[in-house]
């Protein structure tokens, strides 16, 4: 069975239908258990699940909270909608929060859900959003990550003028602690956003439901890297799993499966209500399999 030496072990608290002494609570909890390495928040503006009129919290305004009440667990957003920001004001957003963290931030990011999901089209709407086609989407992230990463990297002001993005003067000043700049994680499984994640990613994230097609998308990964001449070896890959409380065996195995394809970052979802204590028992009950005793 793989070991904790390949593999890296996160949580995942979705910030709706929850208070914020609660997220403190299990963040501070994991920031203190070493098998934990990584915790994660979503971006999403209205609940996904449970009551549609519940409260949900702004995800990276949350996560600098976060930031700055722990001092070891990596942090993100799984991930952010490219769709919400202007991609030069989430790369302020991020540069400060990576600043605030002492350069813990993982910046995962995707194109947005697509049009056919009835409850993320509500979101967009709700906010005056605008909710352009799937493939204006992927396009649109593809200059989005040129212009973030610009904007962590160069050392003067810069113009842009792309299909989807125009800057004039862009700058971003001060720069991310980590150099070159923080690892940038996709999310997604589409044939065009993989194109992108073979361009631009250090992360690959996917859902972990189908091993079958997970395993599918990372062969394509694969091609597509080979294409551009990059190693598909320096994208780690990725998959967020949902915790059963009462049947944790269920976990184990799937992430045994998935380490087996080639899968070496989990992600750990911890639905809520959250018992006490759940930081604990996630790494004595999913993680522990996986870490040597010697």
């Amino acid at each position: 069975m793989p070991t904790s030496s390949h593999l890296s072990f996160g949580i995942a608290t979705a910030p709706q239908q929850v208070d914020y002494a609660d997220l403190q609570r299990i963040w501070r909890e994991a920031d203190a258990i070493t098998e934990i390495e990584h915790a994660w928040l979503f971006d999403h503006l209205l609940p996904i699940g449970g009551d549609p009129n519940g409260p949900i919290f702004e995800g990276w305004s949350l996560l600098s909270a976060l930031a700055a009440q722990t001092e070891r667990l990596r942090l993100g957003l799984l991930v952010t909608s490219n769709r919400f920001r202007p991609p030069a004001v989430l790369a302020k957003i991020a540069t400060t929060v990576d600043i605030v963290s002492g350069g813990r931030l993982d910046f995962g990011i995707g194109a947005g859900s697509r049009p056919d999901v009835p409850t993320a089209r509500r979101e967009y709407l709700a906010h005056g959003l605008p909710y352009d086609d799937f493939s204006h989407a992927v396009g649109n992230l593809d200059e989005a990550l040129t212009v973030i990463r610009r904007l962590w990297t160069e050392d003067a002001p810069f113009d842009f003028d792309g299909t989807y993005l125009h800057l004039a003067g862009a700058f971003g000043n001060p720069k991310p602690v980590q150099r070159p700049y923080p690892p940038i994680m996709i999310g997604g499984r589409s044939t065009a956003v993989l194109r992108v994640v073979a361009k631009h990613a250090d992360l690959w994230n996917i859902p972990g439901g189908n091993l079958v097609d997970a395993t599918e998308r990372s062969a394509l990964l694969d091609r597509y890297c080979a294409e551009i001449g990059r190693d598909p070896e320096a994208i780690t890959r990725s998959m967020h799993l949902s915790v059963s409380y009462e049947q944790p065996a269920r976990v184990r195995d799937t992430i045994a499966a998935a380490a087996d394809a080639g899968f070496t970052h989990f992600v750990l979802g911890l639905p809520a209500p959250h018992p006490t204590g759940v930081a604990r028992w996630v790494a004595d009950e999913v993680i522990a399999d996986f870490v040597t005793t010697s």
